[in-house]
């Protein structure tokens, strides 16, 4: 795997950061300042942003005054801005080679090693090379493909759609490999998940860091779901370094929803929360106190497992492996390490106290 720096990080060295992505306009760059510092308490690893014309790259080197965070310029079309976000501080660029003239594409490429700048090449749905896609189509028509089967749901024109992505992209690698250039992260994304996962698994023989997401996911509650399948069944294959989980919200619930994504597949240190669904047998608000405890662990950077059950009697031995939970049962809350319960307090009560009993525990697993 190629290793890739993106000022403090380095891509490809097995841990995986989180990216989002400023929705304002950096020409408002004290309301951009304020949005990366949310978007960086939340938990962001690598901020994005875009770069439309050449007062964005002025502004976008304001920013970067004030920014010590890898800060990344999403440029499309004119080659002159790369050139300019390169100059102006950006640590990455994001570019499709396909909507840059060579000639153009090799003064990026220029400009980028002189200063030590990673390029982030992707290609999705709206940005396949035409050239590649006609070729495929041809040999699907004559029968040409071969035995290819890279999902058994797969339709022919998927099949040939998620070729053509993956080896847009190849191209695209083996120009920048032309001109001694490897200092890349690749990006292949599709709004359909199946298709997303299938391209990635393609492109990650390529060898180079990649970065994943569902584009086009949709609001939040559809959006996560999308990037959790998508992105999730990747990293449980090894493949992705970096993620963005693209929401139709803003940038925050981006980066809490891939800093929870990756908590609970152990890529990223953080409590595993756990609760139960309510059944008939709870006799206490467990939804309430449930809320109440997962806002006061999901931020905490502690490696340990929380459980808020509903039930006294089956909840510490469903969860005996947790650290320290809470089980309800008739108008009390059973407190518990591991199984074993130490302690009852009244249910009005057991929220604020469970808490102090929790402060002790992470203090001992900082």
């Amino acid at each position: 795997m190629k290793k890739v720096k993106v000022r403090n990080l380095i891509m490809g060295d097995g841990s995986v950061s989180v990216q989002s992505m400023t929705n304002i306009p950096v020409k408002d760059v004290a309301a951009t300042l304020s949005q990366i510092n949310a978007i960086k308490d939340a938990g962001c690893d690598v901020v994005r942003i875009a770069v439309p014309d050449m007062q964005s790259v002025a502004a976008f080197a304001e920013v970067r005054k004030f920014v010590d965070m890898p800060l990344v310029a999403d440029i499309h079309f004119d080659y002159r801005l790369a050139i300019g976000a390169i100059d102006s501080g950006a640590d990455k660029i994001r570019i499709n080679p396909g909507n840059v003239a060579e000639r153009h594409l090799d003064e990026v490429i220029a400009a980028a090693r002189a200063n030590g700048v990673a390029v982030r090449i992707g290609v999705n749905g709206g940005s396949l090379n035409k050239d590649v896609y006609a070729e495929l189509c041809a040999k699907a028509d004559d029968g040409k493909l071969g035995d290819v089967c890279l999902d058994r749901t797969f339709s022919a024109a998927q099949t040939v759609r998620t070729l053509a992505l993956a080896e847009s992209l190849a191209r695209y690698v083996r120009y920048f490999e032309s001109r001694n250039f490897c200092d890349l992260v690749l990006s292949v994304k599709s709004s359909n998940v199946r298709e997303m996962i299938a391209a990635n698994r393609l492109v990650a023989k390529l060898g180079y860091p990649l970065h994943l997401g569902v584009t086009e996911a949709g609001p939040v509650r559809q959006g996560i779901v999308k990037n959790s399948v998508g992105i999730g069944t990747l990293l449980l294959d090894g493949i992705g370094d970096t993620i963005r989980v693209s929401l139709t919200a803003g940038p925050v619930e981006e980066v809490l929803a891939a800093k929870d994504l990756l908590v609970s597949l152990g890529l990223r240190r953080g409590v595993n929360f756990v609760s139960c669904p309510k059944c008939g047998r709870c006799s206490v608000d467990l939804e309430g106190v449930a809320n109440r405890v997962h806002e006061m662990v999901a931020n905490l950077d502690c490696p340990i497992k929380v459980a808020v059950m509903g039930c006294e009697v089956n909840g510490p031995g469903e969860c005996a492996d947790a650290d320290i939970g809470m089980a309800g049962g008739n108008g009390r809350f059973a407190f518990f390490k591991h199984g074993k319960i130490y302690r009852y307090v009244e249910a009005d009560n057991a929220v604020d106290e469970f808490y102090k009993e929790l402060q002790q525990i992470v203090a001992e697993n900082r």
